[in-house]
């Protein structure tokens, strides 16, 4: 019985030895599904901090007093100064496949009035997932990329954000995710950009080098892969797959506009058909001044007092400009070079090109998709 993992390999070597030029891999176009990162939070003091924690602080005083409660210090909430400790929200991450006495990073962020966790400890906390279980313990020292400074006139100056730090490897993983990985028959691709054509090539490449009817493409955004049935195999399979090269289908034709930065973005399908555009520009300049007509003016010491018979006159003066129309031709099948080219010769500005973009798609001009956002 031949050996499936090398008469794989040898099946991947072929393919890509006669692959296109610049495929993408379907490790950069898809995800394994059931294959991801569990978000968790928690609940956690930091102590050790030099004046700059949340003061009296009715939940930093109470956690304090919960936290030494466990040690047999019996203490109420006047024999506790928040001055240097702070509450605060412990976020992490737990990557897929994790194993128990496995380390993470953690994220600790204020809740209370602390201005600074520099140089504080966060003590022994656990972190939690959606199923309120705990899948990690964080302790450790904190690393805050801020600072602040006060002054005695209350002047004070910050820089980035001292209220929010990390510890690296600072959480130790208790409990393992269970996942599916080995006992599924088959491997769903979950593919990044939903695309018809991106979903069939990958099918088809599977096809062609793992054998027909391997791989079915379901919708836009999942293709199926039947896996070897022994699960000591599946991992190798996974490589395979997962280095696979693959044409990627040509996005849908789109021009993107940033209405606040002026930022356009024009994919290379965008077409248009025979259309011409005049474009001009209408500037009106209205300065608005007061004349005093009628009566004399009287000395008065070094100034001067108008007469009551003297009128405030209102005095508009009206100017418009108004530049001449700049037109040109697009013909059938313009080119996105070819379009940007012609209207960057007239000088139009970014809001100058949306406005010619949405008057050719009223038009019907322009077969793309155009998104403000």
């Amino acid at each position: 019985m031949f050996n499936i993992i090398r008469i794989l390999t040898a099946s991947l070597i072929l393919v890509l030895q006669t692959t296109i030029l610049f495929a993408d891999r379907i490790k950069d176009l898809t995800s394994l599904a059931g294959i991801r990162s569990n978000q968790l939070v928690g609940y956690g003091v930091v102590v050790g901090l030099a004046g700059t924690g949340d003061g009296n602080t009715g939940i930093t005083l109470q956690s304090m007093q919960s936290l030494v409660s466990r040690f047999g210090v019996t203490s109420d909430l006047d024999g506790f100064n928040g001055d240097n400790a702070a509450a605060v929200m412990l976020t992490a991450d737990l990557p897929p496949f994790t194993k128990p006495g496995q380390a993470i990073d953690v994220t600790v962020s204020t809740v209370g009035g602390a201005t600074s966790l520099k140089g504080g400890t966060l003590l022994m906390s656990p972190l939690l997932g959606a199923d309120g279980e705990t899948y990690a313990i964080a302790q450790g020292n904190i690393v805050v990329g801020g600072l602040g400074v006060e002054g005695g006139d209350n002047s004070s100056l910050t820089v980035n954000i001292p209220t929010v730090g990390r510890i690296p490897r600072g959480a130790s993983v208790e409990r393992l995710v269970p996942t599916e990985f080995l006992s599924t028959d088959f491997v769903i691709l979950n593919l990044h950009r939903g695309d018809f054509s991106t979903a069939n090539n990958i099918a088809n490449a599977v096809n062609d080098i793992l054998g027909s009817g391997t791989a079915i493409a379901l919708d836009t955004n999942i293709v199926r892969v039947r896996a070897p049935e022994d699960p000591t195999q599946k991992v190798s399979f996974v490589s395979i797959l997962e280095n696979i090269e693959v044409e990627r289908g040509a996005p849908p034709a789109k021009i993107i506009v940033n209405s606040r930065t002026g930022t356009l973005v024009i994919s290379g399908n965008v077409k248009v058909t025979p259309a011409a555009v005049s474009h001009g520009t209408l500037s009106v300049k209205v300065s608005e001044d007061v004349n005093i007509e009628g009566g004399d003016a009287t000395a008065i010491g070094d100034g001067a007092q108008a007469n009551a018979a003297a009128a405030a006159v209102p005095d508009t003066e009206i100017e418009v400009e108004e530049d001449l129309a700049k037109a040109f031709l697009f013909d059938a099948g313009v080119s996105l070079s070819d379009l940007v080219d012609a209207i960057n010769a007239v000088g139009a500005t970014p809001s100058d090109l949306v406005a010619i973009l949405e008057a050719l798609r009223e038009a019907g001009a322009l077969n793309a998709e155009l998104i403000v956002i």
